[in-house]
C-alpha cells in the first residue's frame, strides 16, 4: 500500500515509526557494548567490477570479532537456529566499511538505511572465485567469496528459492510465518533431485554463473546459505530483498525486486543466455513471461517445478501460464522435480 506523498518530503508515517523504534533500539544495544559487525554475501561480478554484498548490524564484541567463518557456500556451522532470531537484529544505517579483494585494499562503501552493502567496486581480476574482506569501525574483518564471471560465458542458471528449491509451504501465510520465524531451519527440505539438477547444468556448461533470487528478506540470508550448503546446491550469490517500510510504501514490493534484478542481470551480461528456473505457485511464470518477451536474447529456457496439488491449494491453486509456453521462441518445461526438468532440458540439448 503507498501512503500519499507528503508536500515537505519527509518520510512516510511507517519509515518514521520504524526509525523510531530502531534509535530506542540502537541505544539498548550500544549500552550493551554491541558494534557495528558486518554479515558478509557472496557477490559477483566481471573482471572489471564486483558486486560487494553484505549487512551491518550491532553484534556482542565476540560475534563481531571473526565469529563468521565462511566455509563453501555461506556462514559458517553456528548451530541449530530458529526463523525469529534473523529477523530480531539490529542493523547500522550508513556505516563505513572497508573493502578488501584478494588482502588488497580497494575502497570503501556504506550501508544503506537497512544496514544492507550493496556496492559496485572497480577491479582487475581474473575470471572465477576471490575473495572479499570487509571491516566495520573497530570489529575484525570478515572474508565472503566473490564470482568473477568469464566474458566467455554464455549460459547461466537464475534460481527462485521458496517452493522451487526449498520446501516451505510459502503462499500460506500461516505457515510461512511459521516456516520463517519459528521452525528450526534444519526442518526444511530440500525440492527432490534439484541439488543433482544444478549440479548437471553447471558440468554442462563450466564456468556458469549460479544467481538465487528470491523475494526473502536479507534477514534470512546467512539461515537460505547454511540450506543451500547442506543440500550440496552449488555456490552463487543471493539477492534478496531488505523488509519494513520505505519512505513511499508501507511494505517492499517483491515482485518489483525480482524484475529490477532481471533487467540488472540482462545489462550485466548481455551474451549470457540464462536458464530461469521456478515454480507455479506463486508469480514466478508471470515474471519469466515477461522478462523472455522483453530479453528473448538472455533467455535460453524457463524450467518450472510444478507444486503439489497439495502445495497448489495453499498456494490458491495454479496460474494460466501454460500459455506463456514458447513465448518469444524461448522454451519452457515444467515437472514437479529435479530429475523431470532435467530430462525436459535434456530433450533440448540443454544437457
Amino acid at each position: 500500500m503507498t501512503e500519499s506523498r507528503r508536500a515537505d518530503g519527509r518520510p512516510r508515517l511507517g519509515a518514521r515509526l520504524e526509525e523510531w523504534l530502531h534509535r530506542r533500539r540502537q541505544k539498548r544495544a550500544l549500552a550493551a557494548g554491541k558494534v557495528p559487525g558486518v554479515i558478509p554475501y557472496i557477490g559477483y561480478g566481471s573482471p572489471e567490477w564486483v558486486r560487494v554484498l553484505g549487512r551491518v548490524l550491532y553484534l556482542k564484541p565476540d560475534d563481531a570479532s571473526g565469529g563468521q567463518r565462511w566455509r563453501r557456500n555461506g556462514v559458517g556451522n553456528v548451530g541449530r537456529v530458529r526463523g525469529w532470531r534473523s529477523f530480531t537484529s539490529l542493523h547500522v544505517p550508513y556505516q563505513p566499511v572497508r573493502v578488501l579483494i584478494d588482502s588488497e585494499p580497494v575502497t570503501e562503501v556504506v550501508s544503506d538505511r537497512g544496514g544492507v552493502i550493496d556496492s559496485i567496486v572497480p577491479v582487475s581480476l581474473e575470471p572465477g572465485w576471490h575473495t572479499v574482506t570487509l571491516q566495520s569501525g573497530g570489529s575484525d574483518a570478515v572474508d565472503v567469496p566473490v564470482y568473477v564471471v568469464d566474458p566467455a560465458a554464455r549460459f547461466g542458471i537464475i534460481s527462485d528459492v521458496d517452493d522451487t528449491i526449498l520446501n516451505t509451504a510459502l503462499p500460506r501465510p500461516l505457515v510461512a510465518a511459521w516456516n520463517s520465524f519459528v521452525l528450526d531451519e534444519h526442518a526444511r527440505t530440500s525440492t527432490p533431485g534439484m541439488p543433482v539438477f544444478y549440479d548437471h547444468l553447471v558440468a554442462a556448461h563450466p564456468g556458469s554463473p549460479v544467481i538465487y533470487l528470491s523475494t526473502g528478506a536479507w534477514n534470512a540470508a546467512p539461515t537460505l546459505s547454511r540450506f543451500l550448503e547442506r543440500n550440496l546446491y552449488p555456490m552463487g550469490p543471493l539477492l534478496l530483498t531488505d523488509w519494513g517500510p520505505t519512505t513511499d510504501r508501507w511494505f517492499r514490493s517483491g515482485t518489483e525486486h525480482k524484475q529490477r534484478e532481471l533487467r540488472r542481470l540482462a545489462r550485466e551480461f548481455p551474451e549470457v543466455r540464462w536458464v530461469l528456473i521456478g515454480d507455479d505457485g506463486q508469480h514466478d511464470e508471470k515474471l519469466y513471461h515477461e522478462f523472455a518477451s522483453q530479453h528473448p536474447e538472455n533467455v535460453a529456457a524457463v524450467a518450472i517445478r510444478q507444486l503439489s496439488v497439495g502445495q497448489a491449494v495453499l498456494a490458491g491453486g495454479r496460474s494460466k501460464a501454460r500459455l506463456h509456453q514458447g513465448a518469444s521462441g524461448v522454451p519452457w518445461v515444467y515437472g514437479p522435480d529435479g530429475a523431470t526438468l532435467r530430462d525436459e532440458l535434456r530433450s533440448l540439448g540443454l544437457l
